[in-house]
């Protein structure tokens, strides 16, 4: 669920904004209140795809992750990915307390019970114009995993799987993923 406050700013107006404790983004323009990830099993989710890939990363020194954090994606455009990754030679656009002011080598988003298609079509667009790399996309619902990798400007399928599937996804190729350990076990 969003919430549009009609107040409109650019992208280094929104980023040099104090920090606080509501979650935002900045959507052609205008501020959006975000509410907050309403399932066990979107958390889940992103904590077990969190702890996989910080710990590959770390190992071979592929760059950071990172988690819900303000992104410049245009200069009308700040998302807060679920899950952001920086390649090690993009690593100085972190530098200091400054917020990035470019998108990311990779954004995941785990899809939510109450806005599933936002991620899929308006994050979607708005990561592919940005030119971010790779996206990937997290359903917990339906336990599938997607992943897109940036082709001559346009997202292509670059990976694929669901329930119990081990997935190995650009940019990590090296790193096997198996999907069951992403989904919350029922009771």
């Amino acid at each position: 669920m969003t919430i549009s406050t009609q107040q409109r700013m650019t992208a280094a107006e929104f980023l040099a904004l104090p920090p606080d404790n509501v979650r935002s983004e900045l959507v052609r323009g205008e501020v959006v209140v975000m509410s907050p990830s309403p399932s066990y099993d979107h958390g889940y989710a992103i904590i077990r795809l969190a702890y996989l890939l910080v710990g590959y990363a770390a190992a071979e020194k592929l760059g950071q992750l990172y988690s819900d954090l303000d992104c410049y994606f245009g200069p009308d455009d700040v998302r807060r990915p679920d899950l952001l990754y920086f390649a090690p030679d993009r690593l100085h656009l972190l530098a200091g307390d400054q917020k990035p002011h470019a998108p990311p080598d990779l954004c995941v988003e785990v899809l939510s019970p109450s806005n599933p298609g936002y991620d899929r079509t308006e994050k979607f667009d708005t990561y592919q114009a940005a030119g971010v790399p790779h996206y990937w996309i997290v359903d917990p619902m339906e336990r599938t995993l997607e992943a897109y990798k940036l082709v001559d400007d346009v997202y292509v399928r670059s990976g694929h799987g669901t329930g119990n599937d081990v997935v190995h996804l650009p940019p990590f190729d090296g790193l096997a993923i198996p999907l069951a350990t992403l989904w919350r076990p029922r009771a």
